[in-house]
């Protein structure tokens, strides 16, 4: 029979940034504080895996009953500003630097040929649809520094070109190999107002 603690451990060492130290010492405390630590979490779980889910126009995290999300469905902001991401996370870090005004569209991924992930594992096809859809003049590609990065990067700037929509990319201030979510928003507002064209 598997050990519930191994079991326990193992499952949260699968989560982003938890390794299997860090992995025991969570499990560890939720064993120790018991059901004043575990019941909150296990609620916690439940409502998020009922309620919470991918807005149906940009892909960012919503509730099922705010589906589009609430960057969708601002009036106040640029909908004709377009600005991708690889990951939802990613949108929250671009808003906690205030630069952006536009609307967003999460890939949820890359192009990565090492994780065997093409253009068609990504959320490409739903970009295309939402340029030949909409009104956009400009989109803007906040992607990773790194290669996959930029590969992702040429990928879909090469994929607007028919477009007719000018294409940017974030350029001052993200260090190479460093992605969006682990930049601080004075870097990120930097690097938003200094984008280039493609």
């Amino acid at each position: 029979m598997a050990n519930p603690f191994e079991n326990l451990t193992h499952a949260l060492s699968r989560l982003p940034g938890i390794g299997r130290r860090s992995a025991e010492r969570v499990a560890l405390a939720l064993v120790r504080k018991g059901d004043e630590v575990m019941l909150p979490l296990l609620e916690a779980l439940a409502d998020v895996r009922e309620n919470v889910c991918a807005c149906r126009l940009c892909g960012s995290i919503t509730t099922r009953q705010d589906n589009p999300c609430r960057f969708c469905s601002d009036t106040r902001r640029d909908h004709a500003l377009l600005c991708v991401v690889e990951d939802p996370g990613d949108i929250m870090a671009i808003e906690r630097s205030g630069a952006f005004t536009g609307v967003y569209h999460a890939l949820h991924g890359r192009i990565s040929p090492m994780a065997a992930s093409g253009p068609e594992d990504i959320r490409l096809a739903e970009l295309r649809r939402r340029l030949e859809g909409g009104a956009f003049r400009e989109v803007v590609l906040a992607l990773a520094t790194d290669v996959e990065g930029d590969a992702t990067a040429a990928y879909i700037a090469e994929t607007l070109s028919a477009c007719h929509v000018t294409v940017t990319r974030l350029a001052f201030g993200l260090p190479a190999d460093s992605g969006i979510g682990y930049s601080d928003p004075v870097t990120l507002k930097r690097a938003i107002s200094g984008r280039q064209s493609l």
